[in-house]
């Protein structure tokens, strides 16, 4: 029963892990940008959420709070593609990652001066207390986050294998010079891969409030998030779901068995022995080039 119960709230830290890890990863392919400020998107999302629903603010029902929150979060990242990453085309990938180092530090600077630095937590019906099944307590909020991450995962994969703009996308992060020739508007197309990233950030953000307290710090998880993107291999979607889900078992598990502060450390650890022994990942599809 405690294995079983340690299994099930590493795998609900693990999604929220494996979405904003996503988001790295779809990113990544589309504009070869590696974007630090996604955790930090995933704890503006749950803000978002939090001004919009919860009563001492705007108290807009839950559900009809959503479709805003992701128009909001989608229009956010579409424009940080448009107006920050644009500006610094062409520069090298280090200019690119300190913009998105420099722009996680405003997202928390900005929710601190709206939302406050106090802990918060979001009105959401995700949040259901928990149940007791003989010996074993399972927490509601993480068995909804484990089933909202599975039904996201499908929307995703359909939208990838059958829609137009997830074929265009697919096809613009495979080659970009060979989508532009046949036709694909190829800076729109990165556009909208930010957008979706925003979109899942969102996802990924309010999942993570429903299980807890919110503050502008909870942004750092998305450094968890980064290893286990590199874990599953930083070019394979599934491999970032995957590798979020082994960090977010590895987790509870470490802090169970392991002497106090390896849990903290233990995803790391695994990451230093993927990157010797594996430096594509865990789930990494690595193809042969001929030059």
């Amino acid at each position: 029963m405690e294995v079983l119960q340690l299994l099930i709230s590493g795998l609900a830290n693990g999604c929220v892990y494996g979405l904003i890890a996503l988001g790295f990863v779809l990113i990544y392919k589309a504009t070869e940008a590696v974007n630090f400020a996604q955790g930090d998107f995933m704890m503006l999302g749950a803000f978002v959420t939090l001004g919009l629903v919860n009563p001492e603010y705007m108290g807009i029902p839950f559900w009809l709070a959503l479709p805003l929150v992701f128009v909001i979060m989608g229009v956010l990242g579409y424009l940080l593609d448009l107006v920050v990453l644009r500006a610094v085309f062409g520069q090298s990938q280090v200019a690119v990652i300190i913009v998105t180092i420099a722009l996680g530090f405003v997202i928390r600077f900005a929710v601190g001066e709206i939302w406050g630095h106090e802990p918060q937590s979001l009105r959401s019906p995700l949040a259901l207390g928990d149940v007791r099944v003989g010996d074993l307590v399972l927490g509601l909020a993480d068995v909804a986050v484990i089933i909202v991450t599975v039904i996201m995962t499908i929307l995703l994969w359909q939208f990838f294998q059958r829609t137009k703009m997830g074929l265009a996308m697919q096809a613009a992060s495979q080659n970009q010079m060979a989508a532009y020739y046949m036709g694909i508007p190829v800076k729109r197309i990165q556009g909208m891969v930010w957008a979706l990233a925003g979109i899942v950030a969102a996802v990924a953000g309010i999942l993570y409030a429903s299980k807890g307290a919110l503050d502008p710090s909870a942004g750092f998880i998305g450094i968890k998030a980064f290893a286990a993107a590199v874990i599953g291999g930083f070019g394979s979607l599934p491999g970032a779901l995957l590798g979020g889900l082994i960090v977010g078992v590895i987790e509870p598990f470490a802090a169970r068995y392991l002497p106090p502060g390896w849990s903290q450390i233990a995803p790391y650890a695994l990451l230093i022995a993927v990157l010797l022994f594996r430096p594509h990942g865990l789930f990494a599809q690595v193809r042969a080039k001929k030059v």
